[in-house]
């Protein structure tokens, strides 16, 4: 079988968390910092906030930015729901613009249509490893006022204009084991806002600054040591994970351009694309639903990010959303991720490839 993903763990990752264990110290400690300051360094960002888990990161900067209720967040359907989640965990409510068509990623035109007195931030979301037109967001957002924070938990290293997704506004990674690296569960976030900083690192321990002195509402979000000593390696591995993908990406889009009824990514030429997901549209003769059945039966994984869309969720219809996002819905439709890990070697890729062909031709 050549799985949809597959996360690469060897033994210097097996040695830094034995380091860890053996040394008594296995909770949020100089692991953490140490991590903290290679992201912050790998970002280009000032400062770097290691949490628990991309969601937390993404809630963490909300509420870092006092965003509440009353307060509305333009973001994508198309995405992880945590993305629309987090947003509602603050009391604050995500409205949804549509996305563009080739990339996939948020519309600015259509985040201009949805704007109101209520808005106070965007989220943009880097889909599939490609980052959204942050030079188009921004400038919105200072035309406006409003606060960015990136979802960039897809997007591990992608650039746009030649700068790391993450340090345009605040960033917000996450690192699950099928991200372009990993900590096993975790997440970061960027910033070059010192206050920005400093609240996030409060909300994420419970309020505090100093132990036993809660200054404001907070949670427990912190990352272990045991995680950071993982991403600490795994951060000295992601140029050369990123490469395997790019170069796998260019592979399959050389041998597949060919196909009718296939329509491959598409790649904006002022971005950095690292390839979280090598995501098609399906348009031939047969449906989505037919070519994964028949990938499946010749053991080769696939995926579908996402298959609904979040304002078509049963949660979100419950709560009143009854958009339009025409371009987001079809998408949904018609997406189909393959494989384009770093584990893959040339008969992975010639496999994939010819199963291909033979199904759709």
């Amino acid at each position: 079988m050549i799985p949809i993903a597959k996360p690469i763990i060897g033994e210097d990752e097996v040695r830094a968390v034995t380091e860890v264990l053996r040394s008594g110290v296995i909770a949020e400690g100089q692991k953490v910092k140490d991590f903290e300051a290679a992201f912050s360094q790998y970002s280009g960002t000032e400062f770097a906030i290691a949490v628990n888990s991309g969601t937390a990161a993404l809630h963490a900067a909300l509420l870092a930015h006092g965003i509440g209720p009353g307060d509305e967040v333009i973001t994508t359907p198309f995405s992880f729901v945590a993305t629309a989640n987090s947003v509602q965990f603050t009391g604050a409510k995500p409205v949804f613009a549509d996305i563009k068509e080739d990339t996939f990623n948020i519309d600015p035109e259509s985040i201009i249509e949805k704007i109101t007195p209520k808005t106070k931030a965007i989220i943009p979301v880097h889909l599939y490893g490609q980052s959204a037109d942050m030079k188009a967001i921004m400038d919105i957002a200072e035309d406006k006022n409003l606060v960015v924070i990136e979802d960039a938990c897809q997007a591990h290293g992608a650039t746009f204009e030649g700068k790391s997704v993450g340090s345009f506004g605040e960033g917000t990674f996450s690192f699950y084991p099928t991200k372009n690296m990993t900590t096993s569960e975790g997440g970061m976030i960027t910033t070059n806002d010192k206050n920005v900083a400093e609240k996030a690192r409060m909300i994420r321990s419970h309020g505090s600054k100093q132990r036993y002195l809660h200054e404001m509402l907070g949670f427990n979000l912190r990352m272990t040591d045991i995680c950071a000593a993982i991403g600490l390696v795994q951060l000295g591995k992601i140029g050369d994970f990123n490469r395997s993908r790019i170069n796998n990406a260019h592979y399959l889009t050389r041998d597949l351009q060919k196909i009718n009824g296939l329509v491959l990514p598409h790649v904006d030429k002022r971005c950095g694309h690292v390839f979280h997901q090598y995501t098609v549209r399906i348009r031939g003769d047969l449906s989505r639903d037919e070519v994964v059945s028949s990938l499946n039966k010749m053991d080769i994984g696939t995926g579908i990010y996402y298959p609904l869309p979040i304002h078509k969720q049963p949660y979100y219809k419950e709560l009143g959303y009854n958009d339009s996002l025409p371009i987001a819905e079809a998408a949904s439709k018609e997406v189909l991720s393959l494989p384009v890990h770093p584990s893959l070697n040339k008969l992975d890729l010639e496999t994939i490839c010819g199963k291909m062909r033979k199904i759709m031709n």
